[in-house]
């Protein structure tokens, strides 16, 4: 069968950057931080008291009370962020056929708060179980594909993808793929992650995972930097519209990009730790470009998944290194988790429009918080330090591992009718 093609028509965005696609994309390109100190609880006690939140964000002004009290934190973002791409995308909902329609979403914990505080309560009492009637339907990790298919009457393919930090990218290619196979027209796809809570910094600074860097949080995410310690924590939610090229056509769609590749691996390695040859990495962007039918030549930018973690950036660009040869030394490199934080299932998502707006405005976000050279990277690579740079971007490869070693990679190109 002929594959269908497949363009990003809507983009929607909640972040610790701002809380529109626009304001999202001007402080990546301005090199703006998102890290400051944590206030949604007390962290004192904490070895990280620092994340990337987000700013401003009050459920009233999207939910009334009632409804907000029903959904966790990561439903709600999704929500915010769906709201937001379906009117950026002009979608007609009277006009749509809503059996074409479709939900892939990602989250890599779903309602994390919402279990910590049921348990809490529950463990604060006197033994009798007394749980919120919303508890299950809050926490679990497809809850927000169901939410959002709800809230609109979509009917097509709805579900959600659950890949540790990948989550979002796999939703993505799942989705890319349903498109080309015909199952649907159109498909809201993305991710969604609360993630700045008690449980959350405290299991990843069990972990050794979090940047302790807590006199300096705004230049503590540091990715390829020699002083590197870790990542920061970020929380928020990505939606990208896909849609079939010739329905977007049909209805005048503005059109970002075309989808044209995607890629998944397992490092088949450790929990936690990426393969040291940086195997599953290479494996699944060589897999991306095999799916796009494109040669490492023609990949401009990569929007890395570095994590500013002393053992997995090292790996990434060994990997990048491997496939792409003398090729990567004509690329741009870059880790805008550098200012955004990482947010977990929702990273890919929002790394995707990081990356659809490059093509689309040739400009690469830079990675900053750059002090001092690491002789582990090649100083002839160009990993896009402190300032952005303007240049002609035929395509971007986004980049998205997971542990438990799942690996995401998507290829998006300008459109070319």
């Amino acid at each position: 069968m002929q594959l269908k093609r497949v363009v990003v028509t809507g983009l929607g965005a909640l972040t610790p950057l701002g809380n529109t696609v626009q304001d999202y994309w001007n402080n990546l390109l301005n090199g703006v931080s998102g890290a400051d100190v944590i206030t949604k609880f007390d962290a004192s006690k904490f070895k990280t008291r620092f994340a990337c939140e987000l700013k401003g964000y009050d459920p009233n002004n999207f939910f009334e009370r009632k409804e907000s009290r029903k959904l966790d934190g990561f439903s709600q973002y999704a929500l915010v962020a769906v709201d937001e791409a379906i009117k950026n995308s002009g979608l007609d909902l009277e006009k749509v056929n809503h059996d074409r329609v479709g939900v892939i979403w990602g989250s890599g914990i779903g309602g994390l708060k919402t279990f910590q505080d049921e348990v809490s309560i529950f463990a604060r009492g006197d033994g009798t179980p007394r749980f919120n009637p919303f508890f299950i339907p809050k926490i679990i990790a497809d809850i927000a594909s169901g939410h959002i298919s709800i809230r609109y009457g979509f009917r097509g393919p709805n579900f959600t993808t659950v890949s540790a930090c990948a989550s979002s990218t796999n939703a993505l290619i799942d989705a890319f793929t349903y498109i080309r196979l015909n199952k649907a027209n159109v498909i809201v796809t993305g991710g969604s992650e609360a993630s700045v809570n008690e449980t959350s910094i405290g299991g990843f600074n069990a972990l050794q995972a979090l940047s302790q860097r807590n006199d300096d949080p705004k230049t503590a995410s540091r990715p390829f930097d020699l002083d590197r310690d870790g990542f920061v924590m970020g929380e928020g939610a990505g939606c990208i519209i896909l849609e079939e090229l010739e329905h977007a056509r049909a209805r005048g769609a503005r059109i970002y990009a075309e989808v044209v590749g995607g890629g998944m691996s397992a490092d088949a390695y450790h929990m936690t730790a990426p393969h040291p040859e940086g195997l599953g990495a290479a494996n699944v962007m060589r897999a991306a470009l095999e799916d796009a039918a494109m040669a490492p030549g023609d990949i401009d930018y990569i929007n890395v998944h570095g994590t500013s973690t002393p053992i997995g950036d090292p790996q990434e660009i060994k990997a990048i290194q491997t496939v792409f040869g003398d090729d990567a030394y004509n690329l741009n490199i870059s880790s805008t988790k550098s200012m955004t934080g990482h947010l977990l299932g929702a990273a890919g998502a929002i790394e995707a429009i990081a990356s659809i707006l490059s093509v689309v405005n040739d400009q690469v976000p830079p990675t900053i918080n750059h002090f001092t050279d690491d002789p582990a990277f090649d100083p002839k690579l160009n990993l896009t330090f402190n300032k952005k740079q303007q240049r002609s971007i035929r395509a971007t490869l986004s980049n998205t591992f997971g542990f438990g070693g799942h690996n995401a990679s998507v290829i998006f190109r300008k459109f070319n009718s």
